[in-house]
């Protein structure tokens, strides 16, 4: 148990995730981390997202509130109140910014609330930032991406090399990583466009705003990992970034163990185990929108490749047919729910990951000793592949129609990256470099390593803060 335990009152930090998986995730594996050190721990959902808050935190006695989530949002349907339940993506910034109108109920919430140490809350939820203030509470914005991706983003548009070339194909290096080079094509919307502007690229700023009015910043992510842009990032900007994961490392929730044997996916890779039979992974996150074209390629490569595989399609997938299940079910197996993926990327016999290089997804398979073969999709995942491939050397990419990086795959090419990443030389290298990141990532989360160093003094700190002096 931390010293942190031994405060009275103790430690009291609220937390208030974004409502899309990949940003709840994060906060509720720091809520146990907090709980552990003996922090009390408040939570903000919505009604339709506290089954599953509740759920992630089953045995945790952790205070969870519900505040409720705007309605008559135009283009969203009552009842949506998570960004992976949209009808499109195209809605996200809609769905983003009427979250503003949550803040008279949080702040009412807030007040009920006695000796508040401070705030985590998620970037989107930029608006935290002015109820913070008005309380006198100290705020920590929550970062979803890395050091790397923050800083490449910071050079690029503090230094206008966006703007710089015409076409989005020509390349363009960074002064500060001269290493790393780089086409608009590498950046989402609005900064693929050379002269960024609009209601998007305006809310983007606003976070930037509400940051920089922040304690500090929370990166999932360790020091070792990427020490040249942490650095970089707390020598050149603020607020500083404090790295205190790979969160997906925090103790995990109670679990019943025959919910664990049940899992069909779990008894099929058990099978695979039991047969030596490596299997690849296959995951694009919850919010990536693929072609039924698209999804046609990726069934051909995969069964061409004579690999076995665990595919999770979050639509219905019917675009497949039952005649590819029917094919390929000797080797792989289509999973069309939610599903754990932290414990399948730590199944023994999991030995690749095809994926969109989501952060969490990156995290999730560092930890689990799973090389990846990144295929990026949207928002900052072209960077992450960037950092997965060429910087941290733990993964291979996808070659590409038109070889920019987050465009069409065909299924001859798709075949041969996956029998390389699962057979070849090449994957072996990328195995042995994901155990040696995974060992250091498990040393900073330890006793002692950065991380938990990290967040111990960052508790500690902002607690004494808000002690009236003697």
């Amino acid at each position: 148990m931390s010293f942190l335990s031994s405060y009275n009152p103790k430690p009291h930090v609220v937390l208030f995730p974004f409502m899309s998986k990949g940003h709840t995730i994060p906060l509720l594996q720091l809520a146990r981390l907090l709980l552990y050190r003996g922090c009390a721990v408040t939570l903000f959902t919505t009604p339709e997202n506290r089954p599953y808050i509740v759920q992630s935190l089953s045995g945790d006695d952790i205070t969870i509130i519900d505040l409720p989530f705007p309605g008559n949002i135009p283009g969203i349907p009552p009842g949506i109140e998570s960004t992976d339940k949209l009808p499109s993506m195209s809605l996200f910034f809609s769905f983003a910014k009427a979250t503003k109108l949550m803040q008279p109920y949080f702040e009412g919430a807030l007040q009920k609330i006695p000796h508040v140490t401070c705030i985590v809350s998620d970037l989107f939820l930029h608006w935290t930032v002015e109820s913070a203030i008005k309380f006198g509470i100290q705020q920590l914005g929550f970062d979803g991406m890395s050091n790397y991706v923050n800083s490449i983003n910071r050079e690029a548009v503090i230094n206008g090399l966006l703007s710089l070339h015409e076409s989005a194909d020509e390349p363009f290096t960074l002064s500060s990583f001269p290493w790393i080079k780089l086409t608009r094509n590498d950046f989402d919307y609005p900064f693929n466009q050379r002269y960024p502007s609009g209601p998007l690229f305006d809310f983007i700023m606003e976070m930037g705003t509400a940051l920089s009015q922040s304690y500090g910043v929370l990166v999932n992510s360790f020091y070792e990992l990427e020490p040249l842009y942490v650095e970089y990032w707390n020598r050149e900007s603020k607020p500083k970034a404090f790295c205190v994961g790979p969160l997906c490392m925090a103790r995990p929730p109670k679990m019943e163990p025959v919910l664990h044997q049940e899992c069909t996916w779990i008894k099929w890779l058990d099978q695979k185990l039991a047969k030596k039979k490596p299997v690849l992974y296959v995951a694009f996150g919850s919010q990536a929108e693929i072609s039924s074209t698209q999804l046609t390629e990726i069934a051909r490569g995969l069964e061409e490749s004579k690999v076995s595989f665990l595919w999770v399609v979050r639509k219905s997938g019917r675009e497949l047919g039952d005649e590819f299940e029917d094919r390929i079910k000797e080797r792989g197996i289509i999973v069309k729910e939610w599903v754990d993926q932290k414990r399948i990327l730590e199944h023994e016999i999991v030995q690749g990951f095809l994926s969109h290089c989501g952060w969490n997804s990156v995290l999730e398979s560092i930890s689990a000793e799973v090389p990846i073969l990144a295929w990026p999709m949207m928002a900052e995942q072209p960077l992450n592949a960037k950092m997965v491939v060429e910087e941290i050397k733990i993964g291979l990419r996808v070659e590409t129609v038109n070889g920019s990086g987050n465009k069409f795959v065909q299924a001859e090419s798709l075949k041969n990256k996956v029998k390389e990443l699962m057979e070849g030389e090449k994957g072996e290298e990328v195995r042995k470099k994901v155990k040696q990141v995974a060992e250091a990532a498990r040393n900073s989360m330890m006793e002692g390593g950065s991380s938990w160093h990290t967040l111990n003094q960052l508790i500690k700190e902002i607690y004494l803060q808000n002690q009236p002096e003697k």
